[in-house]
């Protein structure tokens, strides 16, 4: 007797096969397990039944993807763009689907689409296309015809945070993994997962590396002088910056925070001990990332930006688009950008010589 079940893999929930009823077998979908392998791919009979490369049970690897991780949850994949579902981490792919994220002061008439609110996946059952602007990964070389879940995700599983892939592990559409995989540890969707100070995504070590599998360019771009936009990235925070993290607590309150409770979900940071529980904030071990600023998958910001870069006060992002409001992380609807979180003149354009490896 087979029976259907659930299983807990790196905090995701899989479907798992039951055995039988005196001999218990868990065996989740990622893992490959036996009974497992259906959820994604035809199995016997009519082999036009499979509509996908590898006889999957969709036309694409991300369409057989969101067929569970948006229809479970949502945290990957929302409905409608200007309410998706709360955040969980990694942003959402709705954001793809908006007609407008610009909220410039020429926003209604310069329209940004979503095209440019994150990555842009091969998902046609779901309403998503490959990027209209970029043929290739920025600051890399990954073709943007072959973006899919499966290209930083491996759907049979592996030992890394959320399955992503590593060295060794590539996808094979063109791209190679040189960086390992980052160590974080994720939220647990299982018991309601959503993004808060004291329950968020806890970035240990690695992240900007492992992006830099795909947009190494950038890792070199935003360090170097010259650059149309330079920050440093994958660098220890200095003392000063660290304390400006931890004493800021909004733009109505700049020196009212507390180290014992800073940290920021909307502005995160790595650093080795950090927990999804973790609410001290910044010191001198805890260092900048990519996802300092961008979430992994979309935003309603153009470049997946965790606040809108281009607002002077995030009261008045959606105003000019009438796309989703990134939520304010602070009460006061004047608050200025994030930035501020770490930079007290606002936009960082340090010319400290960034670390190198």
């Amino acid at each position: 007797m087979r029976l259907c079940g659930w299983q807990k893999v790196n905090g995701w929930l899989v479907a798992a096969a039951v055995a039988s009823a005196a001999t218990v077998s868990w065996a989740g979908v990622h893992d490959g397990g036996v009974g497992s392998c259906n959820t994604c791919h035809i199995m016997h009979g009519d082999p036009g039944a499979g509509v996908g490369d590898g006889l999957l049970l969709a036309g694409s690897s991300s369409d057989v993807c969101l067929n569970c991780h948006a229809a479970d949850y949502g945290e990957v994949l929302g409905v409608d763009h200007l309410a998706p579902p709360p955040e969980r981490g990694p942003g959402n792919f709705v954001f793809l689907l908006a007609d407008n994220i610009n909220d410039s002061p020429d926003g209604a008439t310069n329209p940004i689409s979503g095209d440019a609110a994150g990555h842009n996946l091969l998902a046609p059952g779901h309403g998503l296309a490959t990027d209209g602007t970029r043929l290739t990964s920025p600051g890399g070389s990954y073709p943007a015809s072959e973006l899919r879940c499966t290209s930083c995700h491996d759907p049979h599983g592996n030992s890394n945070y959320r399955f992503l892939r590593g060295p060794g592990n590539d996808e094979g559409s063109g791209g190679t993994f040189v960086y390992p995989p980052p160590l974080a540890e994720g939220l647990d969707l299982l018991v309601g997962g959503v993004e808060a100070n004291g329950n968020h995504v806890a970035y240990q070590s690695g992240m900007s590396r492992w992006c830099g599998n795909c947009h190494g360019g950038y890792l070199d771009r935003h360090n170097r002088m010259g650059s149309s936009f330079r920050h440093p990235i994958d660098r220890n925070l200095s003392t000063r910056t660290s304390s400006r993290y931890n004493e800021y607590n909004g733009t109505a309150d700049p020196t009212g925070g507390s180290a014992a409770t800073a940290y920021l979900a909307a502005v995160p940071f790595e650093v080795v001990d950090n927990t999804v529980n973790r609410t001290a904030g910044a010191n001198t071990s805890s260092r900048v990332m990519c996802l300092t600023c961008h979430r992994a998958h979309a935003t309603s910001a153009p470049a997946a930006g965790r606040w809108d870069f281009n607002v002077a006060a995030l009261g008045d992002d959606g105003v000019v688009s009438g796309s989703y409001p990134l939520p304010n992380p602070y009460p006061d609807p004047n608050q200025t950008s994030l930035c501020g979180k770490c930079h007290s003149g606002g936009m960082h354009t340090s010319t400290a010589t960034p670390t190198s490896d």
